[in-house]
């Protein structure tokens, strides 16, 4: 199966196709701030720009008639039945992703992965709180457009950091295990056993 679509979302969050991440930029951002500041109605807001759109192209057609130029050809602009079900695909997909990763967590065995998980969505939950979906779904929008930007340009010094990090956390993991959760683990056993016994000595 192609993934262009996928592909393309890849290049214009990198930035690699810095034309078409310019113009995701300005529209999400004029989108919020339309909605958000100045507090316009979202189909007001869609048929706004429908106006706009339809008049450009009205007057771009008549401009090209009117020059002796063959009118603008838009077969380019329709949807196929391959790209709409490789969208489909890929939504599907992400999806499933997300059910298994919830999953995964759920069943993995070292804390650490439970609690940083639960501590993000505690995080999310409370920013949920202060902000609407919009404003979220555009925060995002630009952490999704620069944070991975960033990243792939100083790749090698995150890397560096980040297996310094790691070799820490593991080592800390590592006393937290020896230190608390193993005395915890004696101390239900040998309650466990204490009890089994006099459970015997009743009987």
């Amino acid at each position: 199966m192609s993934t262009a679509p996928r592909d393309l979302v890849k290049d214009i969050f990198l930035w690699r196709k810095k034309d078409l991440s310019i113009i995701v930029l300005l529209v999400a951002t004029t989108i919020w701030v339309l909605l958000e500041v100045y507090q316009f109605n979202f189909i007001t807001v869609v048929s706004w720009v429908a106006m706009a759109i339809v008049t450009a192209l009205f007057i771009w057609g008549n401009i090209q008639r009117l020059l002796g130029k063959y009118p603008p050809n838009l077969s380019g602009l329709e949807i196929t039945e391959q790209s709409a079900m490789e969208l489909a695909n890929s939504i599907g997909e992400l999806i499933e992703e997300g059910i298994r990763l919830v999953f995964r967590v759920g069943a993995e065995s070292e804390w650490y992965v439970f609690a940083g998980t639960t501590a993000a969505l505690w995080v999310l939950s409370q920013l949920g709180s202060y902000c609407d979906l919009l404003t979220i779904l555009y925060l995002g929008i630009v952490v999704g457009m620069t944070v991975p930007a960033i990243y792939v340009k100083y790749e090698y010094k995150i890397r560096k950091y980040e297996g310094q990090f790691r070799t820490k956390f593991q080592m800390f993991y590592k006393m937290i295990d020896e230190k608390v959760l193993m005395k915890m683990k004696n101390m239900v056993g040998s309650f466990a056993g204490e009890k089994k016994q006099k459970d015997k000595k009743m009987e």
